[in-house]
């Protein structure tokens, strides 16, 4: 648990200190950390706000409450807003300890994560140099040749396929015990297996009431109730 504690000084960030994220974080400093936890939940659900901070104190209360779907949850947000190792590997140990899969631990997991941190970055590079560039190619467009454009067009083809084949994927975990993947979209398809809370799940996309996922190098369903996803 002390892991909390350490990455949680990382993650102080500016930004408006409201009167009950303030009461929260003097809650969750004075030991009371379940108060502390209702006010934090009650600042992101009702005020839209959170922190990388505030989530990692939430997966603290829940872990401590021997409720770790719920702390994986929490840290898998955090994870998903601002990717670091530290988190990932907490969240791998829970799953270990509770014998959860879609956790991988390997050295292709630990290169996306490093890729996923400076993701968004290197986007709105890449577009700043698709805006800038194609202005000037419009402003010269009387002196610019076909070679000019054509390298444009093939670094907007390379930006396309940066945005869409390299994004971080979508991802859900299971919501409850004992949840039914399904080999279609239909509660008379085939049965495939029973998830566990706190799996978690690449989503491929969704139809009806189902979430199509990827399980075993195969596509599966699972009813959306089951699934919550990490946004």
């Amino acid at each position: 648990m002390a892991f909390f504690w350490v990455i949680c000084s990382q993650y102080i960030q500016a930004q408006p200190v409201n009167h009950a994220l303030k009461k929260a974080d003097s809650l969750f400093e004075a030991g009371q950390v379940t108060p502390a936890y209702k006010q934090y939940r009650l600042v992101r659900e009702q005020q839209e706000q959170q922190s990388t901070r505030q989530l990692l104190r939430m997966a603290y209360v829940q872990e401590s409450l021997g409720h770790y779907p719920a702390a994986l949850y929490y840290l898998s947000v955090a994870h998903a807003g601002y990717p670091r190792h530290d988190t990932w590997r907490k969240m791998v140990a829970l799953a270990q300890a509770n014998r959860l899969t879609g956790y991988p631990d390997t050295w292709r997991q630990s290169l996306a994560i490093t890729f996923q941190r400076y993701y968004n970055r290197l986007l709105q590079v890449l577009l700043v140099v698709a805006v800038v560039a194609g202005t000037l190619l419009l402003v010269r467009r009387k002196t610019a040749n076909r070679v000019w454009w054509s390298m444009y067009g093939v670094y907007l083809l390379g930006v396309t396929v940066f945005l869409n084949l390299l994004a971080p994927a979508r991802v859900g975990l299971v919501a409850r015990t004992h949840a039914a993947l399904m080999a279609g979209p239909s509660a008379g398809a085939a049965w495939l297996t029973t998830a566990a809370a706190g799996d978690r799940f690449e989503v491929q996309g969704q139809q009806d009431i189902w979430y199509r996922v990827k399980w075993q190098g195969q596509d599966a369903y699972i009813r959306r109730p089951d699934l919550l996803l990490v946004q």
